[in-house]
């Protein structure tokens, strides 16, 4: 903030001497260059002031943080991860390991979700001790975002279409199968025998293995079973041929 009205008080202050540059004697163009000046003094001294107290805490941090061996995590491992869009914690696992050793970045999938994103060291977390034994809760389930809920919404209608299209084509069969029973039961009743309907097949051969072949129902003769014999050679016959 005090940046931002440093800022505003430089920009007022050349505006105030471009006035007084064409009318040096103005008393009030005067005396708000002297209130100027001493904002932008005090604004300077305050921002002096915080940026060294942020520096001291920084050093603060990285030598507590250098004290303390940092975990290294891998491909594969179970943590919690920061989520963008709301900040919160959450189970997540570690899919693949990039950027510099002194830099690394970790993409990351939630557990429950398959939006994958970005994190650094920082942003991930160790599993508490029991969280195996923990059960799951919303506390620990992050909320889908508009793209995630509108994916699941749009598989859900997909699966409920492939559901009706096989209900649909399972009716039709059962439908066919009935009218082809009704068919058959009415050509019963009126002496006309459909091969096939009865447990019988439109195929039938003899007990003999020397029978004929034909099919039932076909208007057309059985066929002769042709015997063959040992083919016997003629004087001067040629075997080659």
């Amino acid at each position: 903030m005090e940046k931002a009205d440093l800022e505003t008080y430089q920009v007022q202050m050349s505006q105030v001497e471009i006035a007084l540059s064409t009318d040096p004697a103005n008393a009030e163009l005067l005396s708000l260059r002297s209130e100027l000046q001493e904002l932008i003094e005090l604004t300077e001294a305050a921002i002096a002031q915080a940026e060294a107290a942020s520096s001291s805490k920084a050093e603060s941090s990285r030598k507590a943080a250098s004290s303390v061996p940092s975990k290294t995590w891998s491909a594969g491992d179970e943590c919690l991860a920061k989520y963008s869009a709301d900040g919160g914690y959450y189970p997540a696992r570690i899919t693949s390991v990039g950027g510099s050793a002194d830099n690394r970045v970790y993409s990351i999938v939630f557990k429950g979700y398959n939006t994958t994103e970005l994190v650094k060291s920082a942003e991930i977390k160790a599993l508490p001790a029991n969280y195996a034994s923990i059960a799951p809760s919303s506390s620990n389930k992050r909320k889908l975002t508009k793209a995630e809920e509108e994916e699941r919404e749009k598989k859900k209608k997909k699966n409920e279409k492939k559901l009706e299209v096989k209900a649909a084509k399972a009716k039709e069969q059962n439908n066919k199968q009935a009218t082809w029973q009704k068919f058959a039961k009415k050509s019963e009743k009126k002496g006309v025998h459909i091969a096939g309907t009865a447990g019988t097949s439109i195929f039938k051969t003899p007990d003999n293995p020397l029978g004929k072949v034909g099919v039932t129902g076909s208007g057309k003769g059985m066929t002769e079973v042709i015997s063959r014999g040992k083919h016997k050679f003629a004087p001067g016959e040629d075997t080659n041929q």
